[in-house]
C-alpha cells in the first residue's frame, strides 16, 4: 500500500473504533444492559470500581489477545496491533462516556430511544473499522482464532462466544449485587440488531466505501 493508503486506512480504523465506543457509551447510558464484549468489564467496573469500564476493557481485551497466543503458540504482528487497539478502545470508551455524561434517560422509552440509537452507532463503527482492514478488535479476532481452532464456521461460533461472555456477566452480576445490573433486555437486542443493521449499512452504502478504497491513490 502507499502511503496515503496507508494514513486513510489508520485513520478509517481510529474513527471506527471512536465510533464504536460511542455506541459503547450509549448502550451504558441506556441502563438497559450493555453489549455482548462490554458486558464482563462493565459489570466488574460496577463491582470492584477500582478501574473505569475502559480500565476493565483493555485488561479483558488483552487477556483475549493472551488467549490466541495461547491458541495459536505463537506471537504474530497481529497480536502486537491488537494488543495497542486494546489501550486506545478502553481508552475512547471512558472518554465517550464522559462526553455524554449529561444524557440520563428516565423513562423506559426513552431508555430505548437511547439503547436503540447505541446499536445503530455500534453497527456504524464495526462497519468502519472493518472496511479499513488494518486489525480486528481482540474480541473479533478471538473468535476468529477459536473458530478456526475448533473447526467451526465464524458465524456460528459467534454467538456461542457472546452467549458465553453474557451468561459470565450475569452470573458476576447476581454475585456482586443479587439482581441483573449491566445485562438486561438491552443486551438481547444488541446482540440480535447490531448485525442486522451492519448488513443494512453494507447493502446501502458499505460497497461504495469498498469502490473508493479500491480505487484510492
Amino acid at each position: 500500500m502507499k502511503t496515503k493508503e496507508i494514513i486513510l486506512r489508520y485513520s478509517m480504523m481510529m474513527i471506527g473504533v471512536a465510533i464504536m465506543s460511542l455506541g459503547i457509551a450509549l448502550s451504558i447510558k441506556s441502563d438497559l444492559g450493555t453489549t455482548s464484549i462490554s458486558s464482563i468489564p462493565y459489570v466488574l467496573s460496577l463491582g470492584i470500581p477500582v478501574l473505569t469500564v475502559g480500565g476493565y476493557t483493555i485488561i479483558f481485551n488483552l487477556l483475549l489477545v493472551v488467549l490466541q497466543f495461547v491458541v495459536l503458540r505463537k506471537f504474530e504482528i497481529k497480536l502486537f496491533s491488537q494488543m495497542v487497539v486494546c489501550f486506545i478502545f478502553g481508552y475512547f470508551i471512558d472518554f465517550m462516556v464522559w462526553a455524554i455524561s449529561f444524557l440520563s434517560p428516565v423513562s423506559y422509552l426513552a431508555k430505548w430511544v437511547v439503547c436503540l440509537s447505541s446499536c445503530l452507532v455500534l453497527a456504524f463503527g464495526i462497519l468502519i473499522e472493518i472496511k479499513s482492514d488494518i486489525t480486528m478488535l481482540p474480541g473479533d479476532a478471538a473468535i476468529s482464532v477459536l473458530s478456526d481452532a475448533i473447526n467451526m464456521e465464524y458465524g456460528k461460533f459467534k454467538p456461542i462466544f457472546d452467549s458465553s461472555l453474557v451468561i459470565i456477566a450475569a452470573l458476576m452480576s447476581l454475585y456482586f449485587f443479587g439482581y441483573l445490573l449491566g445485562v438486561r433486555e438491552g443486551t438481547v437486542a444488541a446482540a440480535i440488531l447490531v448485525g442486522l443493521i451492519m448488513k443494512f449499512y453494507q447493502d446501502f452504502f458499505g460497497y461504495k466505501i469498498d469502490n473508493y478504497l479500491e480505487n484510492f491513490n
